[in-house]
């Protein structure tokens, strides 16, 4: 009996082994007819040309006309808050922003899921907020979303990556050109890609 298990989990060794080198990925196949983005088509339409000419756009600065804008297409947006030209945000109806929030240059909010962003949160200049993924496993290549949290008091350093259902909790801070594939711990400074703490973050009042 046991010399049969044996034959039969080579069988099986061999066909997974086998399976993994013949099968090959085809985008033709993609369908993420599943997903919901959460507005009507005339709406996204919009948002895209609003996107473009206000947000994404060099020569625009008026804070105040962005945040209008934002909340007008559903955003959910505190006071104080600082987005500077060339940000690209997905999906406004997606994002909640709290207070005194700055958003740098060429900063990207891909939220094809939930972003929320807390209050005093710094995102430096070419940060990426990830929300999509693909199951590479998979020769369809299917689509994954997950939200993204920024706690209080999170700085997402310049050139930086969260990705799909990353928490980045309470004053965590990820270093320039990181990754976070996991969640940040509060008060924790994180380097790298994938990103690992390297020391805890601390504050004083002078």
């Amino acid at each position: 009996m046991s010399h049969y298990r044996y034959i039969v989990h080579l069988y099986y060794i061999c066909k997974i082994i086998t399976t993994m080198y013949t099968a090959q990925t085809n985008l033709g196949k993609f369908k993420n007819d599943w997903y919901k983005p959460g507005a009507s088509r005339l709406k996204m339409v919009i948002w895209y040309f609003t996107n473009m000419f206000f947000f994404t756009s060099r020569w625009f600065p008026d804070m105040g006309v962005k945040v209008f804008l934002l909340r007008l297409f559903g955003a959910k947006v505190g006071s104080g808050v600082v987005i500077k030209p060339s940000v690209n945000i997905k999906y406004p109806w997606r994002l909640e922003i709290g207070d005194n929030v700055w958003i740098g240059e060429d900063v990207w909010i891909d939220n094809l899921d939930k972003v929320v962003i807390g209050n005093n949160v710094c995102i430096s200049q070419g940060a990426l907020l990830l929300c999509g993924n693909h199951n590479y496993k998979k020769t369809t290549f299917d689509l994954i979303v997950g939200e993204i949290t920024l706690e209080d008091g999170v700085w997402i350093g310049a050139k930086s990556v969260v990705c799909s259902g990353v928490v980045c909790k309470s004053h965590s801070i990820l270093t320039v050109g990181s990754v976070a594939t996991r969640n940040l711990d509060a008060y924790t400074i994180y380097q790298g890609n994938p990103a690992k703490p390297v020391r805890m973050r601390q504050l004083s009042y002078l």
